[in-house]
């Protein structure tokens, strides 16, 4: 039997950060017990290099590009894992988003299935 829930981890620039948080809540992600729009959130910094042929939303390809992003760590239920990381690829404005998908054990999580 697999883990019950994930954690995911979206890097997002700061300016769709509120469709973001949004966009999870319309999946219900962030439901710990009686407790829904659970999430944290932190400003990084990000740095990355497009190559050829990349479209990125901010930079161009062959140059180093740096600058601020908020990171979201969300709770999500297996059941709803796949949906919802649908949803973020759709809603986020990066080519190639970062999301990562952390299998969470033993937590003793209560939410919803």
């Amino acid at each position: 039997m697999g883990p019950r829930f994930f954690k995911l981890e979206i890097f997002v620039p700061e300016t769709h950060f509120p469709l973001l948080r949004e966009t999870l809540r319309g999946q219900d992600a962030g439901h710990i017990g009686r407790y829904d729009s659970c999430l944290a959130y932190s400003r990084v910094r990000g740095s990355w290099r497009p190559l050829e042929g990349a479209e990125p939303f901010i930079g161009h390809a062959g140059e180093l590009c740096e600058m601020d992003e908020i990171k979201i760590e969300v709770t999500v239920s297996a059941g709803r894992l796949e949906q919802t990381v649908r949803a973020v690829k759709i809603a986020h404005p990066y080519e190639e988003p970062v999301i990562n998908i952390i299998p969470l054990w033993g937590t003793g999580l209560q939410g919803a299935q």
